[in-house]
């Protein structure tokens, strides 16, 4: 295949998860269990590096008129839309996981799929990761944490993830 082949291919796929990422998105009070697909995406970039990245979905998030306050923000606890606990809203974000020294980390591929602030409350998760060859499944699990723009990319990066059989968080 030759380099412009390969570029076009890169850029459909590029545009491909884009269409993805927006269509999953989409607010939704549906209740299906959060998944990580096992689908790897493969990025090859005009340098010729290749990224591989994995498109996180789950649901996030609970409706303002039931919080009182679910993100310190300026000093005060004031309700953001999509964050937290809850399942209100449903995310698609494509990450690259990382792995340094036993410690585990996913930084957001796109600046802005999870929120235009510079910050994001996640809440703990466990979300589907692949099936073992024996038929067991593991689950990545992303603890409850404040994430912050990093002020240089413009990503944001989870860190404490681990690896499970059984899911470690409830994903409510």
């Amino acid at each position: 295949m030759n380099k412009k082949k390969k570029r076009n291919l890169s850029v459909i796929l590029e545009v491909l998860a884009t269409v993805v990422l927006f269509a999953a998105c989409q607010k939704s009070n549906v209740n299906n269990p959060p998944t990580l697909s096992p689908h790897r995406v493969i990025v090859e970039s005009r340098n010729g590096e290749k990224t591989i990245s994995y498109l996180l979905v789950t649901q996030i998030g609970h409706d303002a008129k039931t919080c009182n306050g679910c993100v310190l923000f300026e000093g005060k606890m004031i309700h953001k839309d999509c964050m937290r606990h809850g399942n209100y809203c449903r995310y698609g974000v494509s990450v690259v996981i990382d792995t340094l020294g036993g410690c585990i980390t996913a930084t957001t591929v796109d600046t802005f799929d999870l929120t235009s602030e510079n910050f994001f409350a996640m809440p703990a998760r466990s979300l589907y990761y692949y099936t073992e060859d024996d038929n067991n499944i593991v689950y990545l699990n992303i603890p409850e944490q404040m994430v912050y723009r990093d002020t240089a990319t413009l990503q944001f990066t989870f860190t404490g993830l681990f690896l499970t059989n059984v899911p470690e968080y409830s994903n409510d």
